[in-house]
């Protein structure tokens, strides 16, 4: 099953820690249950990531890399 995402972040040559404020601030300005893509090139991204989801409850829903770039979609709380 595929959601379409309610916001995408293309945040590529941003590095630690933009990529996760500037999706803070996007997830801030939403409502339960949005979804938000983010693309980033940092690869701490992936750590950041993934501890930020288990801390603040928002849902991971996938994490990927394709070539140089990591995508990540997550649900808000």
């Amino acid at each position: 099953m595929t959601q379409t995402a309610t916001v995408e972040l293309d945040l590529s040559g941003l590095t630690c820690p933009m990529p996760l404020l500037k999706t803070k601030q996007a997830l801030n300005r939403l409502q339960s249950g949005a979804i938000v893509k983010v693309v980033a090139t940092d690869p701490g991204s992936q750590r950041d990531f993934q501890v930020f989801a288990e801390q603040s409850g928002n849902r991971l829903l996938s994490a990927e890399k394709r070539d140089e770039r990591f995508i990540y979609v997550l649900m808000k709380k």
